[in-house]
């Protein structure tokens, strides 16, 4: 876990410009600061998808100011949970990382009453996996507290 036992996620899909962006969105609001967001793409677009864009402010999510990003080795290692969207095997594979595969249609070139189911699949799993994870951490922490545990890997 990183910094303070704040699980983090990275969302990874090719053009990190819609599905991969909706996860980081939702998850960024919906777990309020308790857990760590990122998204990557293995050939990201040039913007973030407009019906994207417009899907999530409907429900009051603006991800209009998201770039898609390169993924990065780096940000992968850094990430407790890796969401894979699509991305095959460009996903560098790292000992002790969860990785999940979540198979969502691509909304690249669909227009937005099309984007959002893929929406709002997005956001049932994105609940389920918050749920999980703040699960988890209170178990750690929990844990922690009644050993005297408060350090890192001891």
């Amino acid at each position: 876990m990183s910094q303070a036992n704040t699980p983090s996620v990275l969302f990874v899909c090719v053009h990190n410009a819609g599905r991969s962006q909706m996860a980081a969105g939702f998850l960024e609001q919906l777990a309020a600061g308790r857990i760590e967001v990122r998204s990557a793409g293995s050939q990201p677009a040039e913007s973030v998808n407009p019906a994207a864009v417009t899907a999530m402010a409907e429900i009051g999510i603006d991800i209009s100011t998201q770039q898609p990003k390169v993924l990065k080795t780096e940000t992968v290692e850094e990430s407790d949970v890796v969401i894979m969207m699509g991305c095959g095997d460009a996903c560098p594979v790292f000992p002790g990382k969860r990785y999940e595969d979540w198979q969502l249609e691509d909304p690249a070139g669909q227009g937005v009453d099309a984007v959002k189911p893929i929406r709002d699949d997005i956001r049932s799993r994105v609940e389920a996996l918050i749920a999980e994870l703040l699960q988890s951490t209170e178990s750690l922490e929990n844990t922690q507290h009644e050993t005297g545990d408060t350090q890192h890997g001891q």
